[in-house]
């Protein structure tokens, strides 16, 4: 049985996500950094509750030691935990909110990743998808008709396209781990104010989809619902 865990799951695209694998038959571990927010999520899904928080050291080792002592290992590590910090002109932005949002997205995926890498390695297909953005793409923040190039957020859109480097990085560093990145695309969540068009299950395909494709499957690779995309 997959074994799998997820940060910042106790709503949104890492709830639906969870449900969506529990469905599939994957043994699900919610991680959240909300003990109350995460312990109800955890009931309504029937998986089992892991307290984390992604920004500090002695939390996230305290979770993958949970695991080692619960489950042992696990087969695939879905990276989901993000905030969007402030957003609008840029000559309100300071030096700490972009550490905040960096300390998150993109240290948050480091420090879990490390700690998390020995289960993985007991697996024999360990995965590694972390929930990166269309908003960190060049490509896609300077085309007018799309949606990605109308929100000025200058601190996560640096954060997404730190992610997707570091996800291309660690698919060079770690061969025995494929791991990839996802754009959910824009969807209806409490992150947005829920003005995205997809729907949180449309928004979870790409994810759910990485979760269980199985071995001999790329490292490296963006995917959306549609895909894989070009790294722009």
């Amino acid at each position: 049985m997959t074994i799998t865990f997820i940060t910042g799951a106790n709503k949104g695209l890492g709830h639906e996500t969870a449900r969506r694998l529990t469905e599939l038959g994957h043994t699900v571990l919610l991680g959240a950094r909300n003990h109350k927010a995460g312990t109800a999520a955890a009931e309504r899904l029937g998986v089992r509750f892991v307290p984390i928080d992604v920004t500090d050291e002695a939390s996230v080792s305290a979770a993958a030691a949970d695991v080692a002592a619960h489950e042992g290992a696990i087969d695939v590590l879905i990276n989901n935990a993000g905030i969007s910090g402030p957003m609008g002109e840029a000559e309100a932005l300071t030096g700490q909110d972009v550490l905040e949002v960096l300390d998150v997205n993109v240290a948050g995926v480091v420090r879990t990743t490390a700690a998390f890498l020995p289960l993985l390695r007991k697996s024999g297909d360990p995965v590694v998808v972390n929930v990166t953005s269309g908003m960190g793409s060049l490509e896609l923040t300077h085309d007018p008709s799309r949606a990605e190039s109308q929100l000025v957020l200058p601190a996560y859109t640096a954060s997404k396209a730190a992610l997707t480097m570091l996800t291309t990085q660690y698919a060079k560093a770690l061969p025995d781990v494929r791991i990839n990145a996802v754009d959910p695309g824009y969807t209806a969540t409490d992150f947005n104010g829920h003005s995205g068009p997809q729907t949180v299950t449309e928004g979870t395909d790409a994810i759910v989809q990485l979760a269980t494709e199985g071995p001999g499957h790329g490292s490296g690779r963006l995917v959306d619902r549609d895909g894989e995309i070009t790294w722009g």
